[in-house]
């Protein structure tokens, strides 16, 4: 039977149908993406700049900027859109493209949390080995590893998606084409898309999660035990805290979307949450990471004294 999806169009409703806050609202997104944009591409100039930031450590967090600008970017600028024009026409191709890079850079930052945790496990568990342990070679091939899995993890849910039949509504309950609103529409049979939603992605999850946290049951008693020094192990906690505010923000609202069985009640509560991992987590990670590190606030004193003295 001929493929009827390829000339589907959809239209993608937006966060609210409430026209009084579209003004609002969406001066509230621009600021929040130009924030997450300019403080995440301070990060990635800073990393790239400043010989001292020239460690594993950052590295993976140049990595986490790049991931947060194209994980907003995916979804930010269309839904600006509908708070001024009402809401958006997209055409099926262009709904599974922004299906794909949503989970591509989304399952991305998951597992580049928990090698960003097994970094810090290292650094502090073996402070002696670490630059033997996480050398470039290490590095580039864990990076390389996290790219690779988001980008397969995404190519598994478009590719099924893609194969579903649309016959109905072309209204999609949401700011963006995520699977669960893409299901509610299919007129073909979903059972294998809602298993892999929950074998493949819930895995991916719960597995970076798991990793993350193991480094985190390694590390805290080692503090506690083995630290002698107050200011070594509060120096610890602060890079640690960090990251670890980033992974409650990314993990809390993740499970709670994906994991929890969906409803017609729960569709605001979705999109609330995916707000949350989404642009919330881009957002805030630029401040978490250079607001409470004294080495990228140091880069960033630097970095302006020499853009001063440029122009005396």
């Amino acid at each position: 039977m001929e493929n009827m999806t390829e000339t589907k169009e959809f239209i993608l409703l937006g966060l609210t149908d409430s026209r009084g806050l579209w003004p609002f609202l969406f001066l509230l997104f621009l600021l929040f993406y130009l924030v997450t944009v300019l403080g995440n591409s301070l990060i990635v100039y800073l990393v790239l700049a400043e010989p001292c930031l020239h460690t594993p450590m950052y590295f993976f967090l140049s990595n986490l900027s790049c991931l947060d600008i194209c994980y907003a970017t995916v979804t930010v600028p269309k839904m600006l859109a509908g708070f001024l024009s009402g809401p958006q026409p997209i055409s099926f191709s262009g709904c599974l493209a922004q299906l794909h890079f949503f989970h591509f850079t989304g399952s991305s930052e998951g597992v580049l949390l928990a090698v960003m945790a097994y970094d810090r496990y290292v650094a502090i568990c073996y402070p002696l080995r670490y630059t033997i342990i996480m050398n470039k070679h290490v590095c580039l091939t864990l990076a390389v590893a996290t790219w690779s899995t988001g980008f397969f993890h995404a190519l598994v849910h478009t590719v099924m998606t893609s194969r579903l039949h649309f016959c109905g509504p072309k209204h999609v309950q949401h700011f963006f084409c995520d699977v669960k609103p893409l299901l509610r529409l299919a007129c073909s049979s979903i059972q294998l898309n809602i298993s892999l939603l929950n074998i493949v992605t819930g895995s991916l999850v719960m597995t970076s999660f798991f990793l993350t946290l193991l480094s985190y049951l390694y590390i805290i008693p080692f503090l506690f035990l083995k630290v002698q020094s107050h200011k070594a192990r509060l120096k610890a906690f602060s890079t640690c805290s960090s990251h670890l505010t980033v992974v409650v923000l990314l993990y809390v609202p993740v499970l709670f979307n994906y994991l929890s069985p969906s409803s017609g009640e729960s569709l605001q509560r979705e999109m609330i949450s995916t707000l949350m991992y989404n642009v919330g987590v881009s957002v805030l990670n630029p401040l978490i990471y250079t607001l409470r590190n004294k080495e990228m606030k140091d880069a960033i004193r630097k970095t302006v004294r020499k853009i001063c003295l440029a122009k005396m």
